[in-house]
């Protein structure tokens, strides 16, 4: 498990870069694409590499420009050598383990912030609450915190509905059943390749009051505090879940609070921008350009 201060520590390096990129804009509309997805890099690379890169860096923009091109390569994280019954994790799993963290985690984390600030933008009256919330915790003096997560329901709420409604990895990626077995009535035989549909769990009317509205009061009592819902599962569920689910989780928080906590985001004078999606592996917003002005 990724320690929170090592996580801590790579985002204060790496975020001031993404800061000051904002500000040369001046206002102006941006694509917020390759600044974020820069600065979301940055921090797993300082991570898997203990190395932080230029943006200009031409082998950091080669590496970028693989992971988006594919997001997940042949080997993963779970294959086994087949010829060593005994080994449980080798040299050639851990090098998988952090091509699939960096991979992944780039290429996800970097479209969840992209969702959340077109959502922050179609939602101005939730982007003031959340940061109302953020100056009222942590103020304008320093970094957020993990540890000011618990004391910010709301804040977290939205983040919780931005993957909900974002709907990131619509998809599980594909297993493998280790022996016969049923589910829900049907006859599953040792072997059958399965993949579950996330979004349907995330979109059932059974488990949420507004599905298809974005709505962070689905993740908040009726005294406003925060509530996990067993139905919110964009990192899937059980041993398989992916692996890199806690280290996105205080990326997240932490680019979503600092951002907030520094720009009000509007979107360019005469535009409304779309929440539709493009659909690859992994579902994306249309592309779109936004304004940032200094809170």
């Amino acid at each position: 498990m990724v320690k929170e201060a090592l996580v801590s520590e790579s985002f204060a390096r790496c975020v001031s870069p993404l800061f000051d990129e904002i500000y040369k804009g001046r206002g102006g509309p941006f694509d917020p694409l390759i600044k974020i997805n820069n600065a979301v890099a940055n921090v797993i690379g300082s991570l898997v590499f203990g190395h932080r890169y230029e943006y200009e860096d031409l082998q950091f923009q080669k590496l970028l420009r693989m992971s988006a091109e594919s997001v997940y390569l042949t080997g993963s994280v779970w294959h086994e050598r087949r010829n060593d019954k005994e080994a449980q994790f080798n040299t050639e799993n851990l090098e998988w383990c952090m091509v699939d963290l960096f991979e992944g985690g780039t290429e996800t984390t970097t479209n969840t912030l992209r969702w959340a600030l077109l959502y922050m933008i179609k939602y101005p009256l939730i982007q003031e609450k959340v940061q109302e919330e953020i100056e009222s915790v942590i103020g304008h003096t320093r970094f957020p915190a993990m540890a000011d997560k618990a004391n910010m329901p709301y804040t977290n709420a939205v983040l919780h509905e931005v993957q909900r409604k974002g709907d990131i990895v619509p998809l599980n990626m594909a297993r493998v059943a280790t022996k016969d077995t049923t589910l829900g009535g049907y006859y599953v035989p040792k072997g059958t390749i399965m993949i579950a549909n996330l979004s349907s769990v995330l979109h059932d009317k059974n488990e949420w009051t507004k599905p298809d509205t974005f709505n962070p009061e689905h993740f908040l009592d009726s005294e406003g505090n925060f509530r996990r819902k067993d139905a919110f599962i964009p990192f899937s569920a059980g041993k398989r879940m992916c692996p890199g689910e806690y280290l996105a989780r205080m990326e997240l928080f932490l680019f979503f609070t600092c951002l907030l906590q520094k720009f009000k985001f509007s979107p360019p004078p005469g535009e409304e921008l779309s929440v539709e999606s493009q659909l690859g592996f992994t579902k994306l917003p249309m592309p779109y350009k936004l304004c940032a002005y200094h809170h």
